[in-house]
């Protein structure tokens, strides 16, 4: 087996659990496959908590030494304080010393952005997780730190289909599932909260236009779809990251019905992610709408979280249904009123819908595929 680097962003903004294991998928789910796994990311000096302070003295860093440990990485990670070579974990001559060696650096959302380090790495793959943003804000002249990888993958599985607007920028994108480690994620022995449940931002950036197209985000999607609460006897729970200062969109989930709980508190770390998750009735997914807009196939790694808990998702349909089966335990919505039909699809069925959500997480996300077929497809299996 091989060496692999994976880097991601798990330290850069901490107390992330959702965040954080969809990086930790990549770095545990090769693991099991055998290979020698080392975690790297590049930190931006304004994101230190709290400012000023070295590296290795930060929150960043003891979050991520923690999350690290927890999961029997301690001698396997490093912080990098972009721009400079000070480390926290592993020193910078340990990760150059690493480069020989290394036949693989999986770089998720061109994070690790370091030219000097793993450069002569023979296979270096970019792996684009926000498909349609990322290829749009690189067409408009944005650096996304694309320059240096041999091979260039995407969740996005419609992007470079004849129609789908994404500009491919000339690249040939290998398409792939978000992986689960299934052993991580077992089925939830109970329903905690009696609800439809997710973990969003409300907004995570700027929204672009392309071609005529708008990719907005996940506010422009939950907003046609405000008064679902009030249509039906389900209950739904946000764990929204939402600004004090949005005001009348506050007022409107509120006013319709929409329970909003504290992000930071039932998922500021991985295990509190999961609990959340594995103890949720259902998922209710909601999509930036620049995937929707763009079909791009995006699929979310949170909703694969969900069917491998044996939770049924009832989701924003982003092009992903040419993909996979929908219907049963994977129920795909366009607007308003599809989303009413999926509620009461679940309810009428649940223990059938729960069935089918692990068996779509075992059959199309089970990290020991995915990744397998992952490296196959640049060069490494």
């Amino acid at each position: 087996m091989s060496r692999v680097v994976v880097s991601g962003m798990i330290a850069e903004v901490p107390g992330q659990g959702g965040a954080t294991w969809s990086v930790l998928q990549y770095v545990l789910g090769l693991g099991r496959l055998g290979h020698e796994v080392y975690f790297v990311e590049a930190v931006d000096p304004a994101a230190l908590v709290p400012a000023g302070v070295p590296l290795a003295d930060s929150v960043n860093a003891d979050y991520c030494r923690q999350v690290m440990r927890t999961h029997g990485l301690d001698d396997s990670w490093a912080l990098v304080h972009r721009g400079s070579t000070e480390t926290a974990g592993l020193s910078y001559a340990d990760l150059s010393g690493l480069e020989p060696g290394t036949a693989v650096l999986l770089d998720i959302s061109g994070t690790l952005g370091d030219e000097d380090l793993f450069s002569q790495v023979p296979i270096r793959v970019c792996l684009d997780v926000d498909p349609g943003f990322t290829q749009v804000w690189e067409a408009q002249g944005i650096d996304m730190r694309m320059d240096g990888h041999t091979h260039f993958v995407t969740v996005g599985r419609s992007v470079g289909a004849p129609d789908c607007p994404v500009p491919t920028g000339g690249r040939n994108w290998i398409p792939t599932w978000q992986p689960v480690v299934l052993d991580e994620w077992p089925v939830g022995e109970r329903v905690d909260r009696d609800a439809f449940t997710t973990v969003a931002n409300w907004r995570g950036y700027g929204s672009v236009e392309h071609g005529g197209v708008h990719l907005g985000q996940k506010a422009h999607s939950l907003r046609p779809l405000m008064a679902l609460p009030t249509r039906t006897a389900q209950r739904f729970q946000l764990a929204l990251a939402i600004d004090d200062a949005e005001v009348d969109d506050l007022a409107a989930l509120r006013a319709n019905q929409w329970q909003l709980v504290d992000p930071a508190e039932v998922a500021g770390s991985p295990a509190a992610y999961r609990a959340f998750v594995r103890g949720s009735k259902a998922e209710f997914g909601i999509a930036k709408s620049g995937y929707v807009a763009s079909r791009s196939g995006w699929f979310s790694d949170r909703s694969v979280c969900y069917l491998a808990s044996g939770r049924p998702v009832l989701t924003q349909d982003t092009g992903f249904s040419r993909h996979l089966p929908t219907g049963t335990g994977l129920v795909a919505f366009d607007g308003l009123d599809d989303a009413l039909a999926g509620v009461a699809a679940i309810e009428g069925n649940y223990e059938r819908h729960s069935a089918v959500a692990r068996a779509l997480a075992e059959e199309y996300f089970d990290s020991d595929s995915v990744l397998t077929r992952l490296l196959r497809e640049v060069g490494a299996g």
